[in-house]
C-alpha cells in the first residue's frame, strides 16, 4: 500500500504528484504491461543489452 504524508495546508496537486511518483517507482504499471504479452527471453536479453549500451554511451558523453 502506498502512503503519502501530506503536510497541513499542502496543495492537493503536490500531494497527487507525490503519489504518482511513488506509484511509478513501485513498477506496478511496468510489470502489468509486461505480463500482458509474452516476450521471448532472447528478445528480453537483447533489449536489456541495448539499454545498457545506451546508458553507457550517455555516461561517457556526460564525462566529456
Amino acid at each position: 500500500m502506498i502512503i503519502v504524508q501530506v503536510k497541513e495546508g499542502e496543495n492537493i496537486e503536490r500531494a497527487l504528484k507525490k503519489f504518482k511518483r511513488k506509484f511509478e517507482r513501485t513498477g506496478i504499471v511496468k510489470e502489468l504491461r509486461s505480463r500482458q504479452a509474452f516476450e521471448k527471453p532472447s528478445v528480453a536479453n537483447r533489449k536489456k543489452m541495448m539499454k545498457a549500451v545506451y546508458v553507457q554511451q550517455l555516461r561517457q558523453e556526460a564525462e566529456q
